[in-house]
């Protein structure tokens, strides 16, 4: 009786730490993905004359494309789905 307990308890332990260690490792790669994006977006906004636009529309992007173009502007065939997104008015919305 002591010992199904013993093993039960276990079993438990052993699924709660596996659930922590996959919670972990999800915060670490999302944190290392906008990381990325906050330097790619730096570099791609770096000469916008509207940089606090330009880093929030571009950080939404690359959040929701895992990618952003080289440069300051252009090579959108780079990053089709970056290229793609658009306002709800129809225009571009990654810079």
């Amino acid at each position: 009786m002591a010992t199904s307990k013993f093993l039960v308890a276990a079993l438990l332990l052993s699924a709660f730490l596996l659930q922590l260690v996959q919670a972990d490792q999800t915060v670490y790669s999302e944190f290392r993905s906008l990381h990325n994006c906050a330097s790619a977006c730096a570099a791609r906004c770096r000469l916008a004359s509207r940089q606090k636009m330009c880093h929030r529309a571009c950080g939404t992007c690359c959040a929701r494309c895992n990618c952003v173009p080289p440069g300051t502007s252009g090579n959108q065939e780079m990053c089709p789905c970056y290229y793609k997104m658009t306002t709800h008015g129809g225009r571009r919305k990654c810079p």
